[in-house]
């Protein structure tokens, strides 16, 4: 039976076009970022919104539009631009807020409530965003920034960057409510558990106490308070590391000092140094 001649196999290995701006295997500086990092580094937007615009075909590199989301550039040589407008750093931005109760962490609340940016003319910038949350019923310390890499340091669990609040509940404290609160108690499947809880006072029907936190799950003391049947009357947060609220008017504004912006820096440092 005679065979078919078989065909040489080719020494060469078809590879798909390379592009210049995807992920190299290894990065070639500490320069060269994601695109969506770079437009919340440069302080435009957060890198989900970043996301949605790449998407969207409204960003451009070099004069490009890039739609890839793993897109790379180098931000000391690449010329960003979102729907035609060039996008440059922007100086930072470092507010506090003393919140009052009654508003929404939010830009725009689709409910038409006023929110915390009510409390901000005069400061407000296009790329400015609370650092974290506080609950409409919630009041006391916020901080504003534009710069995203100090805002994600200082919400990485891993930084452990304790926030401080005083919460007034409905009940006289005992040592079993506080030591509970710090062995940690577990609600809707997942423990919840304060760092350190101390009495400060009470009167005849209800107590002030003052509770820190080093993570911030959703509605945290709250939900920590109502395992044990304890109603919140008020809560404020007071502390965010040494940064304290202090005697800021309700509804007040004010920049960071330059040594405030240098110890929180320094507590997040094992985050931003990354």
């Amino acid at each position: 039976m005679n065979e078919k001649p078989r065909r040489p196999k080719s020494t060469q290995t078809r590879r798909p076009p390379a592009s210049p701006t995807r992920k190299p295997a290894v990065p070639s500086s500490g320069k060269r970022v994601t695109l969506p990092r770079a437009l919340s580094k440069l302080g435009f937007c957060s890198r989900t919104q970043a996301e949605e615009l790449i998407r969207a075909g409204q960003v451009s590199v070099n004069g490009r539009t890039v739609s890839d989301t793993e897109a790379w550039i180098d931000l000391d040589t690449a010329k960003l631009a979102v729907d035609g407008k060039k996008v440059a750093a922007e100086a930072p931005v470092y507010l506090m807020l003393n919140k009052p109760r009654g508003l929404v962490t939010t830009r725009h609340d689709p409910e038409g409530r006023p929110t915390v940016f009510d409390c901000l003319k005069g400061h407000d910038q296009p790329h400015l965003s609370p650092v974290g949350r506080l609950d409409k019923a919630s009041e006391g310390l916020l901080l504003f920034t534009n710069d995203t890499q100090f805002a994600n340091a200082l919400l990485d669990p891993e930084t452990h960057v304790a926030k401080t609040y005083h919460v007034q509940i409905d009940t006289l404290v005992d040592e079993a409510m506080l030591e509970a609160m710090t062995k940690g108690i577990e609600q809707d499947g997942e423990i919840l558990k304060a760092r350190r809880a101390i009495k400060l006072r009470e009167g005849e029907k209800n107590s002030w106490l003052e509770i820190e936190l080093d993570e911030g799950k959703n509605r945290h003391i709250r939900r920590m308070l109502e395992a044990l049947n304890i109603a919140t009357l008020r809560l404020i947060r007071v502390a965010i590391g040494d940064l304290v609220l202090g005697d800021l008017e309700k509804g007040a504004v004010r920049a960071l000092s330059g040594e405030e912006l240098k110890s929180l820096k320094a507590q997040s440092a094992s985050v931003t140094k990354r």
